[in-house]
């Protein structure tokens, strides 16, 4: 019997090759096209199964390829390839006739489930095989990579006790607290201590994909159900049967969406999409928000009833600036987890980082930490973590000052308190030094800096609750003019800032989709790519992970 055939269709060679080493060992014969031309010219010339298509390429998209494909009469189920903030580009794709989609990065089983469900009984049968050598990263300690609870605050104490007495039951859970403070791990948490454990945790995250594909992505819909559904797609809710199933960000769910939810949770059951008969679940449903589902009824964004459904025990986590005591035990955590991965035999900080840390507000909580923690890990150079936290004024006014050593280029800081974070490291620990940036002997002074112009408040748009939003660090906006500035321009300064952080907060609301930031901030497209420029605003879907 011959192989199926897959085309995978991307510009970037690297992810050709991994799928084609990854598909290969499963048992199917791959070819791949790096441009949309080229597949139009394959699949007009050859015999494909199934193809993998990604949306962002460069000089032909993925949906015209797909739009073409289809007009001329091709048939073949077109799986796309979609990134978080392209979930407009799914629907479209879904629309004009993909079979399914994918949201980048997925794992192995993920690919393996939704060509299964595109090819029906074409598809071979799964093999128990390891990746491929180079998509498996070095064997660490398996506790390293875990999402573990750790805190010594009693606010999160009691978070913890509540969790051991609710696990073993099966009420809905409601985790309320900002992004970033550990809603996930408490969800993880309390399916573990569950008799549930042993069966799947799904995780679904309801700000992700716009309603049409939440629906489908939650209950699952029927072959023809819609245009592009050409098999059989069980949800969210049925894989989590007889486990535990995390809606996270539910206060973005639609209000069509929300009644949906509500009959699961009343009745047990529900109909996929198209569906005609009923599919009865037994989930245990947590979910969590950053928003204030109160307020969010009063506006007539979220059901009343759902709501009461839903609060049957309400875990509030409070932000890591109500918690500074866990900074430390956090921070240690996560050097131990990157540290391994990045520099070798450092397992303490410098005090004055830790000082640092400690005094720091953190606006994006433990995530926030956690992604400074690593940015230390790479770079090497603690000085560059200190610039950062005391770049644009996002140092609170108390933090103390670093050694003339460590210090600004004209080496005019003072030096830091004596008093240590904890007890000096003994000498069998090594710490990372923090090396000097000051002028050698003999060189000139540097000019005084240009006094800091303090960052206005925006009251249109709030400032965002990340520091770096979707976890991509954001470069400190550009830097105010040498010298002494003119009213003029602490006027212009003043003004970029509050656009920096008006733009920030809309992209991060839109999943960085830059065409609806541009119409709710009402500027044109071009005018925002000019702007996100400017401020230096950095993509993550074009940023590297580091």
């Amino acid at each position: 019997m011959d192989r199926i055939a897959v085309l995978v269709v991307d510009d970037e060679e690297s992810v050709r090759t991994f799928l084609s080493e990854l598909l290969g060992s499963a048992g199917y014969q791959v070819r791949c096209a790096a441009s949309g031309a080229q597949a139009l010219e394959m699949l007009s010339g050859g015999s494909f199964d199934a193809v993998l298509l990604d949306v962002v390429m460069p000089e032909m998209s993925g949906l015209e390829v797909l739009r073409r494909y289809r007009s001329a009469g091709g048939n073949v189920p077109v799986i796309v390839l979609s990134a978080l903030a392209g979930a407009d580009d799914a629907v479209r794709a879904m629309k004009m006739g993909a079979s399914d989609y994918l949201s980048k990065p997925f794992g192995n089983d993920e690919l393996q489930d939704v060509l299964a469900r595109a090819l029906g009984t074409r598809a071979p049968e799964r093999q128990a095989v390891a990746p491929p050598p180079r998509a498996v990263a070095p064997p660490v300690d398996p506790m390293a990579d875990a999402r573990v609870l750790i805190s010594t605050s009693p606010a999160m104490r009691r978070a913890r006790a509540l969790v051991e007495r609710i696990a073993d039951t099966d009420v809905p859970v409601l985790l309320l607290g900002e992004s970033g403070t550990g809603k996930e791990v408490i969800a993880r948490e309390i399916h573990a201590r569950s008799q549930r454990r042993g069966k799947p945790f799904i995780k679904v995250n309801c700000a992700a994909l716009p309603g049409e594909l939440l629906e489908s992505e939650l209950f699952g819909h029927e072959r023809g159900a819609f245009t592009g559904a050409t098999a059989e797609k069980p949800g969210k809710f049925e894989l989590a049967d007889q486990g535990t199933i995390f809606l996270d960000e539910i206060g973005e769910m639609a209000i069509r969406l929300q009644a949906k939810l509500l009959q699961v949770l009343q009745d047990e059951e529900f109909f996929r999409v198209g569906g005609k008969k009923s599919v009865r679940v037994d989930s245990r449903v947590v979910v969590a928000t950053n928003r204030d589902l109160e307020k969010e009824i009063a506006l007539g964004n979220f059901r009343e009833d759902l709501y009461y459904r839903l609060n049957v025990v309400a875990i509030r986590l409070p932000p890591l600036r109500e918690r500074r005591e866990d900074v430390v035990p956090l921070t240690d955590h996560f050097l131990k987890k990157y540290g391994r991965h990045y520099i070798s035999g450092v397992s303490e900080l410098p005090k004055e980082v830790l000082q640092a840390f400690a005094d720091y507000d953190w606006p994006g909580n433990v995530r926030e930490l956690e992604n400074m923690v690593r940015r230390l890990c790479v770079l090497k150079d603690a000085t560059l973590v200190l610039d950062e936290l005391s770049a644009a004024g996002r140092a609170p006014a108390s933090a103390p000052s670093l050694p003339t050593a460590y210090g600004g280029d004209d080496g005019t800081y003072g030096r830091v308190p004596e008093e240590p974070v904890r007890a000096p490291p003994s000498s069998s620990v090594q710490v990372l030094e923090l090396p000097a940036r000051a002028a050698a002997t003999g060189a000139s002074a540097a000019p005084a800096p240009a006094p800091a112009v303090p960052e206005p408040v925006n009251s249109v748009i709030p400032t965002p609750r990340y520091a770096n939003p979707f976890d991509v660090p954001q470069p400190p906006p550009p830097p105010a003019p040498a010298g002494e500035p003119s009213l003029k321009d602490i006027g212009k300064r003043a003004a970029m800032l509050a656009e920096r952080e008006a733009i920030l907060a809309m992209l991060q609301r839109t999943a960085w989709n830059k065409r609806r930031a541009a119409t709710k901030l009402r500027i044109s497209y071009k005018a925002l790519l000019y702007k996100i420029k400017e401020c230096g605003i950095i993509d993550p879907r074009a940023s590297a992970e580091l």
